[in-house]
C-alpha cells in the first residue's frame, strides 16, 4: 500500500465513466500504470478510508481483468466499466479483504465478494478501497466511527452525513469514479445532499444484499454515489439483478415507466420543516421554482403519514432489527461499540414480539396511505435533509440532530419506494443543498431519466471537484432500456390522438418525434374507427413522421393484443438507422386505401382535411 509520503496528485481526479472509457480507448495498455497511479494518490490518514488495496490485491484484480479482456478478444463492449476504480462502504465483503462495519472488534476477512461487488467486477470495475461509516450503518451523521469522523467536503467544520460518509466523501472529491453505500434510513441520500453528489437509492431487492453486513434486513439497500445521474444509472444496472441467495432479492416486474412525462406532476409536502435553517429553506424554494420553470406541476399533499412512518424507524419496535443485526458483539462485548450506536441498539431489547407485530401492522397501514397519497403523481420531491449541523453541534446533540436529518428519508424503505438524491446548488454559506425525488418501487429509471434532465438544466459543479459536466456528457441519446419496448407510432396513437390513452394508461412515456427511413408509404385506411393510417415498406417511399414511445416490458403484450387487423407490430427502420418496433399494415388493406405519403405524416393529412374549403 502506498505510504502517505508517497501520495501523488492523480490526473484522473473527477473522471466520469465516459472519461474513463475515453481514456482506455486512447491508452489501451495503460491499465496497470493508471490504477497504480490512482492508488498512489490516496492517503491512509484520510479518515474517509478504512482500508486501501495493497499492491498485491490491486494486481490480482488487474490480472483477472486482463483475462476478461483477452476472452473478449480486446473488445470492451462487454466490459463497460473496464478499469474504472470504485470505493466500497466497509460493511460489504470483498474476498480476502477485511470487513469491519467500523467496529475493529467485529472485523473478519471475507471469503467471497458480495454479489454486487462480483457483478461490478464482471463488468470490469476495480475496487480501490473500503470506506468509513457510522458504525454498523447506524446514523446519518458520519461521526460515529472509531476510525474518525468524516468531514464535509465543502466545509470541514460540518458533518459529511452518514452512514455512508466515506463513500460520499471520496466520490465528491473525485478520487474514484463511483462508490457504493448502503441505505436503510437515508444513508445513501443524506451524504449525497451534504456533498453535492448524486445518490441513487434503488428499489429494495434490486441490488443483492448477499455479502453485506445487515443493519435492518427488511429495509437495507445497497446504494450508488456518482458525480452524474447517468453514471449512477449505469452502475446500478451493472450491479443489480435477482440473486436467489438473498432471501429479500426480487425480480423486476417490468411494469413501471422508465421515464417521467415531459410535463410531470410532482407532489410536495404541505408542511415543510427546516428546524430554523433559513438557508436550507431558501435553497429548497429556489429548487421548486426551477422545477416549475421547466414545466413541472407541483401540488401539495398531506405529509402526515410520511412523517409518522419516518418516526417508526428509530422510535418504535423497528429498532430491534438493529439489535438482531449486531448480535454477538452487543451481547458479549458492548464496550467495543460506539457509545451512541450502543445506546440505540440497546433500545431494541425493550420491545416484545407483540410490539414488533403491532409495528408491522402500523407500517403497512401508513405505507398504504402513502401509496394512495402518491396516486396520480409522477413523484414526490422533498429536501434531501432539512438542515445540516457542525461537527461540534453533533457532539452536543448526537441523537436529536441525527433524527432531524432523517425526516425526509426514514420512511422511504419502510414504504417500499425508490429515491434519487440530486444536487440543487450551493447555499449562501457555500454548503451544498439537495433535493430528493421519491416514487413507487421500480420507478428507478424514471427518476434517473428526470434526474439527467435536472442535472443538465443546472450545470452545477461535480461534487467538490471544481469541475462541471462537459457538453458531450449531455449528447448521448436516450438509451433503450431493457425494462421497456420502444415503439414507433404513426397514427391514432400519436400524442393527443384518440388511442393515445392505450399508451399512457400503461405508463408508456414519449421519447421523441423522428422519421422513418425513406422507404415507407403511408395510407389512409378505409372504414376504420377511429380513422387510422397504414404504414407499408415499399419502393418509391419517403420519410414518415413517427413518435417513439417506451412501453414497460410487461405491458407490451396487452398493448399489442388491442391492435386490430390489418394493423400489427413489426420492426421499423428509422432515418438514423435505428431499428425499433412499430406499426405496420398488411398489404391486402392497401387496395382500398388512399395514398397520403406526400403529406409526410398523419397529422398533416388530418390538417388538410380540416382545412379543406366547404363545397356548397
Amino acid at each position: 500500500m502506498a505510504s502517505v509520503s508517497d501520495t501523488v496528485a492523480s490526473p484522473f481526479r473527477g473522471f466520469t465513466l465516459r472519461e474513463w472509457q475515453q481514456h482506455y480507448r486512447s491508452a489501451p495498455d495503460s491499465l496497470r500504470t493508471t490504477l497504480s497511479l490512482v492508488l498512489a494518490s490516496l492517503s491512509e490518514t484520510d479518515t474517509a478510508w478504512i482500508y486501501l488495496a495493497t499492491a498485491e490485491q490491486l494486481e490480482a484484480q488487474i490480472t483477472r481483468l486482463e483475462t476478461l479482456r483477452d476472452q473478449a478478444e480486446g473488445s470492451l463492449s462487454a466490459l463497460p466499466l473496464f478499469g474504472v476504480p470504485f470505493a466500497v462502504k466497509d460493511n460489504m465483503d470483498i474476498a480476502g479483504w477485511p470487513t469491519t462495519a467500523a467496529c475493529p472488534a467485529f472485523a473478519y476477512t471475507a471469503d467471497a465478494d458480495a454479489t454486487v461487488i462480483a457483478n461490478l467486477k464482471a463488468k470490469g470495475a476495480v475496487v480501490i478501497g473500503k470506506t468509513n461509516l457510522d458504525q454498523f450503518a447506524t446514523g446519518l451523521v458520519g461521526t460515529r466511527s472509531p476510525y474518525g469522523a468524516v468531514r464535509n467536503t465543502f466545509n470541514p467544520e460540518y458533518v459529511s452525513g452518514g452512514s455512508s460518509s466515506g463513500s460520499a466523501s471520496v466520490l465528491a472529491r473525485g478520487l474514484v469514479a463511483f462508490s457504493l453505500g448502503t441505505d436503510t434510513a437515508g444513508s445513501g441520500r443524506v451524504p449525497a445532499g451534504f456533498n453535492n453528489i448524486v445518490g441513487l437509492k434503488p428499489t429494495k431487492g434490486w441490488l443483492s444484499n448477499t455479502g453485506v453486513v445487515p443493519a435492518c434486513r427488511l429495509n437495507d439497500t445497497v446504494s450508488i454515489f456518482a458525480l452524474t445521474v447517468a453514471d449512477a444509472q449505469i452502475v446500478a444496472h451493472a450491479a443489480g439483478g435477482y440473486d436467489a441467495a438473498d432471501a429479500y432479492s426480487r425480480k423486476n416486474p417490468h411494469t413501471a415507466p422508465v421515464a417521467l412525462p415531459a410535463q410531470p406532476r410532482i407532489a410536495v409536502p404541505d408542511r415543510l420543516e427546516f428546524f430554523g435553517d433559513t438557508q436550507a429553506e431558501a435553497a429548497f424554494n429556489q429548487a421548486l421554482d426551477h422545477l416549475r420553470h421547466h414545466g413541472v406541476t407541483l401540488e401539495p399533499i398531506d405529509f402526515t403519514p410520511f412523517r409518522e412512518l419516518a418516526e417508526q424507524l428509530y422510535y418504535g419496535a423497528w429498532v430491534a432489527e438493529r439489535t438482531v443485526a449486531v448480535g454477538e458483539i452487543f451481547e458479549e462485548s458492548p464496550e467495543a461499540m460506539d457509545p451512541v450506536v450502543r445506546g440505540i441498539v440497546a433500545n431494541g431489547v425493550n420491545y416484545t414480539a407483540c410490539d414488533a407485530w403491532r409495528a408491522e401492522y402500523l407500517r403497512a397501514e401508513l405505507a398504504r396511505k402513502i401509496h394512495l397519497a402518491l396516486e396520480g403523481f409522477d413523484a414526490l420531491v422533498v429536501p434531501t435533509s432539512p438542515t445540516i449541523r457542525t461537527q461540534e453541534e453533533l457532539v452536543q446533540e448526537p441523537v436529536l440532530y441525527n433524527s432531524q436529518f432523517g425526516i425526509y428519508t426514514n420512511f422511504t424503505n419502510l414504504a417500499d419506494l425508490s429515491a434519487l438524491a440530486l444536487p440543487a446548488g450551493l447555499r449562501a454559506d457555500g454548503l451544498p443543498a439537495g433535493i430528493t425525488l421519491i416514487a413507487p418501487a421500480w420507478h428507478d429509471d424514471a427518476l434517473a431519466n428526470f434526474g439527467r434532465q435536472w442535472q443538465r438544466s443546472l450545470s452545477l459543479p461535480l461534487g467538490a471537484t471544481g469541475f462541471t459536466m462537459k457538453p458531450e456528457e449531455f449528447m448521448t441519446a436516450t438509451p433503450v432500456n431493457a425494462a421497456c419496448v420502444r415503439v414507433a407510432v404513426v397514427g391514432a396513437h400519436l400524442t393527443g390522438m384518440p388511442l393515445n390513452f392505450q399508451l399512457t394508461s400503461r405508463h408508456a412515456v414519449r421519447v421523441e418525434q423522428t422519421t422513418t427511413a425513406a422507404t415507407y408509404k403511408l395510407y389512409a385506411l378505409a372504414n376504420t374507427t377511429p380513422p387510422k393510417p397504414g404504414l407499408v415498406r415499399a419502393e418509391g417511399g419517403s420519410t414518415i413522421i413517427v413518435e417513439l414511445w417506451d412501453i414497460p416490458l410487461a405491458r407490451f403484450g396487452e398493448f399489442v393484443a388491442e391492435i386490430p387487423a390489418p394493423l400489427g407490430i413489426g420492426s421499423l427502420e428509422l432515418a438514423d438507422g435505428r431499428i425499433v418496433k412499430g406499426f405496420i399494415c398488411e398489404p391486402w388493406a392497401i387496395s382500398g386505401a388512399t395514398d397520403i405519403t406526400a403529406f409526410g405524416g398523419w397529422r398533416s393529412y388530418l390538417h388538410s382535411l380540416n382545412s379543406s374549403p366547404v363545397k356548397s
